[in-house]
């Protein structure tokens, strides 16, 4: 008899470790899950697309109703989980109506982090972080009217891009010095930042938000200098908050997140968490990627396989406003470490590496991001990157080109073959700067 295995979230995460157990240990659970949302999963990812109209919402599901019911799963979404009890092994949702589990698997994602200031309680504030957020955009903000973005993180961006493709008048404010700080060097984000500006979106840095004013409507954002900023809605995208109450109810432990160790398994046993709600090694990860490593971990582990999640490096590949962007591990570097920069301003393309011990340790990239994935690779394998760092910025294809072409002339017994050297990639000449690639 198949075992019941409950997961709390009707999410990304949920859907990817469904997925995942369905490759692994199909019939093996009796799979719920139950979603707050009253709609099938979709990509978090994609809702500027659809803020900006260039999508619409059942675009973007993760995956449709017949896939979930081939998986063995049973869906229950739009109703919350209220309680759970670890000693009876049950959850209760909003009716009242209670379920059994043998397993229970948290996946309750995070929601928006508020601000704690005057006015943020008006008509017209909102957060962006759901399709609901997204619906309520398209129906408030109105054409023309202006609208202040609180926020340059990947969300904030987000969020104005969506606004001012749906012909909003729209300024981001951001606290900090260059926009997406935690992804990006001073560099590419500069580069983002003229790019955003570009599209019509004022940008405000270093701008402190004291207060939103108005009255029972938000009319404007009040910065620490003084200025006013006009806004008939204002969006908070400051960062998000793991939803970890539920858990912390239940007598779990909790510190930012649900505390999980590499097993992904909480303090209760049998009991575990993944995706934003989850907090392993004192790290809460805020993306998909990490996400998927849990799923995958869990799923292994749900099928008998003794396996461990070791934590992810921190990675971002994202489309930010029609522009790629990529960053890894130790992007802004430090003393020890070397750096090997690749930039164009003509064709809005730069890459830096970041070497340390003849590892790659870190990279960021914006415009051209082809190479992303093999360049994370090197970052995970830890591998000596000795043999190709003269030509490792230009990425993988001209690499492995170069490399078959020494091997053929190591095996001519040293005839040269200058004429068939592979040609580094196209730059716009003045306007292009290759640096760091001698030790």
């Amino acid at each position: 008899m198949s075992e019941p295995l409950v997961i709390i979230g009707n999410g990304m995460a949920a859907a990817r470790l469904c997925e995942e157990l369905a490759q692994r240990a199909l019939g093996r659970y009796a799979i719920a899950v139950i979603g707050k949302e009253p709609r099938l999963a979709y990509n978090r990812v994609l809702l500027s697309s659809v803020l900006a109209g260039d999508v619409s919402a059942s675009d973007i599901t993760v995956k449709p109703a017949g896939w979930w019911r081939d998986c063995g799963v049973t869906l229950c979404y739009g109703k919350s989980v209220t309680a759970v009890d670890v000693a009876k092994r049950t959850i209760t949702l909003e009716d009242n109506k209670t379920l059994p589990f043998a397993k229970l698997v948290f996946a309750t994602g995070s929601r928006p982090a508020r601000l704690p200031i005057a006015g943020a309680d008006l008509t017209g504030v909102l957060t962006f972080r759901d399709i609901a957020d997204a619906e309520t955009l398209m129906s408030t903000a109105r054409r023309g009217a202006p609208a202040v973005v609180i926020g340059g993180g990947l969300l904030g961006i987000e969020a104005a891009h969506g606004l001012a493709q749906a012909g909003v008048e729209v300024t981001l404010v951001h606290l900090m010095d260059r926009l997406m700080e935690r992804q990006l060097d001073f560099r590419a984000a500069a580069m983002l930042k003229r790019t955003v500006e570009a599209k019509g979106i004022q940008i405000e840095l270093e701008a402190t938000t004291e207060e939103l004013v108005g009255k029972g409507h938000v009319e404007g954002v009040r910065l620490r200098d003084g200025r006013i900023l006009p806004a008939d809605t204002v969006v908070i995208a400051v960062g998000i908050t793991p939803n970890a109450e539920l858990a912390r109810a239940a007598n779990l432990a909790v510190h930012r997140g649900i505390v999980v160790d590499d097993g992904l398994a909480t303090s209760a046993p049998d009991i575990f968490a993944i995706g934003e709600c989850a907090e392993h090694r004192g790290v809460c990860y805020g993306l998909v990627e990490p996400a998927n490593a849990q799923a995958r971990v869990l799923a292994q582990r749900l099928a008998g396989c003794d396996v461990r999640y070791r934590g992810s490096i921190n990675a971002t590949n994202l489309k930010v406003s029609g522009v790629h962007v990529f960053s890894a591990g130790e992007f802004l570097g430090h003393a020890g470490t070397d750096s090997i920069v690749l930039s164009d301003a003509g064709l809005q393309t730069y890459r830096k590496l970041i070497i340390a011990n003849d590892r790659l340790a870190g990279a960021v990239l914006f415009g051209d991001t082809s190479d992303a994935n093999w360049y994370l690779e090197l970052i995970h394998s830890g591998a000596s990157i000795e043999s190709i760092r003269e030509h490792i910025v230009f990425g993988r294809s001209f690499v492995e080109r170069k490399t078959r072409i020494d091997r053929a002339a190591c095996a001519r017994a040293g005839a040269s073959d200058a004429g068939s050297s592979p040609r580094r990639p196209r730059t716009n000449g003045a306007d292009a700067e290759v640096t760091g690639l001698q030790r």
